[in-house]
């Protein structure tokens, strides 16, 4: 069975999630609800178990703790954090980013 890639996107504010979401929205793959909170992220990484996290803003902790706990998840910032696979420059990059993601592998679960 495949399994489509999915994103989530955390940002510090509703209208900045909006933002990132329409410029990273593809038919290649499903985007979250999103968050703007740690703790909103935190649940959506346990509940939706995504491929990619797009962190934009004060996620240091979120970031750290993401890395521990999904080792395999690729982690996307908007500055050098630990843990952070990539990071972007600018918000039309981060389709490119994300298509550079590997497909899940493996059984679904």
């Amino acid at each position: 069975m495949c399994r489509a890639l999915k994103v989530l996107c955390v940002t510090d504010g509703r209208e900045r999630l909006a933002e990132v979401k329409r410029a990273v929205v593809a038919a290649d793959w499903e985007l979250c609800e999103g968050a703007t909170t740690t703790t909103e992220a935190a649940d959506q990484l346990d509940a939706e178990r995504p491929h990619v996290l797009i962190a934009l803003g004060p996620f240091d902790e979120l970031v750290a703790s993401a890395r521990k706990r999904f080792p395999a998840l690729r982690i996307v910032t908007d500055r050098e954090l630990p843990g952070s696979d990539a990071v972007t420059a600018s918000l039309p990059q981060l389709r490119d980013i994300v298509r550079t993601t590997s497909p899940p592998r493996g059984p679904v679960r």
